[in-house]
C-alpha cells in the first residue's frame, strides 16, 4: 500500500481523483472484486491488483473528502479487504484511521461554527455520500467505541432538533439549496430520503444504538425523527409512502404536493425510508412502528410498484431495492418482505446488463454486481460492503 495522503485536491490528477472515488470512479470496481474473492466467485490475484490500483498514488484527505471519496473511501475499501485477514490491509487501514479522524474533527468544528452563525445545513455537511452520516458509518466500523463517533452522534442529535431560521421554526436538517439542479425548490427544502435526507442520520443513530454505541439523548432523537416521519406518512391504494422532500410552503400547510409514491429506491423512495424506520423501531423496541415500516416496505415491492423502476443501479434502481429489502427481510417480523426476494432477484438478474453509461458504486455496474453477489449466494455480503448504504445491522 504505497498511497500517501494529499492535503489539497489541486495536487491530484484526474486519474487520481477517479481511482479513489466510490461515487464516480474505479474504486467501486475494487470493492466488487473483494466481495467476489471472499465468496469464491473471483480470485484474490484480481482483487489485489484492483486494490493496488486504487491505492497507488496520493490519497485526498482535504475537507471535501467523505465516505465515497478520498481517504475515507480508501479506508472503507481496505476495511472490506481486511476481512480476508490479510495483514497488509489491516495495517494499511489503520494507517488511514488518523487521517479520517482529523477530517471528522474538522467537519464537526465546521458544523458547530455553522450552527453558531445560525446558518442552515447542507447536504455536504450531513449526508451519506459527502457528509457526517457517511463518516459516522465508517467510524461505526473502524472506531465504534471512540469519543469521535460519540461526537458525530451528538451532532446528529442536534441536527434532529428544530431550529428557528429567519424567524420560522424549521427542522434542523433544513437546507437552503435545491435537491437537484433539475428539481428547483425556491427558498430551500427539507429532505426525507436516505441518501441526502434525515433518513440517513436516523439510520446511523439507530445502527449505533443497536451495536451498543450510545450517547445521552440518542434514543430521544430517534423517537423525535420517527415521530416526524409519522406526521408525513401518507396512504394510497399502492401502499404507504413518504414525500421525497418538502418545501417551506408544504411544511407550513402540512400538505405535500406530491400526489403519490414515487418509484421504489434506496436513495429517495420508500425502501430506504422504510428500512431506516425499521432500524429505528428495532433500536427503540417499538413494535407498532416496526410493523408500519415493514408494511410500507412490503407494499412498495409489488409488481405494480416495481414496474416504475427503469434503472439497474443501487441508488435509483433495482439493485438498491433488492439489497435494502434483503437486509430488511433478515430483521423483519413480517414475512411478506422475504417472500418478495425471489421476484426482486429475478428482476435484478434480468436488468443487470441494461445499457448504462454510469460508473461508480451508486449508479454503475459495480454496484449492480455487488447486489447480484448477495442474490446469488442468498447471504449477507462477506465484505460488509453495504455498510456504506446504512442498511446493514451487522458490521
Amino acid at each position: 500500500m504505497n498511497g500517501r495522503t494529499a492535503p489539497e485536491v489541486g495536487e491530484l490528477t484526474e486519474r487520481d481523483v477517479d481511482r479513489q472515488s466510490l461515487a464516480k470512479g474505479s474504486a467501486a470496481t475494487a470493492l466488487l472484486h473483494i466481495e467476489r474473492a471472499l465468496t469464491g466467485a473471483g480470485d484474490w490475484a484480481t482483487a489485489h491488483a484492483h486494490i493496488r490500483q486504487v491505492t497507488s498514488g496520493p490519497i485526498d484527505s482535504a475537507p471535501h473528502a467523505g465516505l465515497y471519496y478520498g481517504a475515507p473511501a480508501i479506508a472503507f475499501i481496505l476495511h472490506a479487504a481486511a476481512t480476508s485477514r490479510d495483514p497488509r490491509y489491516q495495517v494499511a487501514a489503520r494507517g488511514l484511521d488518523k487521517h479520517v479522524a482529523r477530517l471528522v474533527q474538522r467537519r464537526l468544528a465546521t458544523a458547530a461554527e455553522r450552527t453558531r452563525r445560525r446558518m442552515p445545513a447542507s447536504f455536504a455537511e450531513f449526508d451519506v455520500f459527502r457528509g457526517l452520516t457517511g463518516l459516522g458509518a465508517l467510524l461505526l466500523l473502524r472506531a465504534p467505541n471512540s469519543d469521535l463517533l460519540g461526537g458525530v452522534l451528538d451532532y446528529m442529535i442536534r441536527l434532529s432538533k428544530p431550529r428557528r431560521l429567519d424567524g420560522v421554526e424549521l427542522p434542523g436538517w433544513w437546507v437552503d439549496h435545491d435537491p437537484d439542479p433539475l428539481s428547483p425548490t425556491p427558498g430551500g427544502h427539507v429532505n426525507l430520503g436516505l441518501a441526502h435526507g434525515v433518513a440517513g442520520p436516523l439510520a446511523l443513530l439507530s445502527l449505533a444504538a443497536l451495536r451498543g454505541c450510545r450517547v445521552p439523548g440518542q434514543i430521544d432523537a430517534i423517537h423525535r425523527v420517527s415521530g416526524w416521519f409519522d406526521q408525513w406518512r401518507r396512504s394510497s391504494p399502492e401502499g404507504l409512502w413518504w414525500p421525497q422532500w418538502l418545501t417551506r410552503d408544504e411544511l407550513g400547510t402540512g400538505h405535500t404536493a406530491q400526489q403519490g409514491p414515487g418509484r421504489p429506491s434506496w436513495c429517495y423512495g420508500t425502501p430506504g425510508i422504510a428500512r431506516a424506520l425499521q432500524l429505528a423501531a428495532l433500536a427503540t423496541r417499538d413494535p407498532a412502528r416496526r410493523g408500519i415500516a415493514e408494511k410500507a416496505m412490503a407494499e412498495c415491492l409489488t409488481d405494480q410498484q416495481l414496474h416504475k423502476i427503469t434503472d439497474p443501479g443501487l441508488c435509483h434502481g433495482i439493485a438498491g431495492v433488492y439489497q435494502t429489502a434483503f437486509r430488511a427481510a433478515a430483521d423483519a417480523a413480517n414475512p411478506a418482505i422475504g417472500h418478495r426476494l425471489p421476484v426482486l432477484a429475478a428482476a435484478l438478474a434480468r436488468h443487470a446488463h441494461d445499457q448504462n453509461d454510469a460508473v461508480g458504486l451508486p449508479d454503475g455496474p459495480a454496484g449492480v454486481g455487488l447486489a447480484l453477489q448477495t442474490a446469488r449466494h442468498s447471504a449477507p455480503p462477506r465484505s460488509g460492503w453495504d455498510a456504506c448504504l446504512l442498511i446493514a445491522t451487522t458490521p
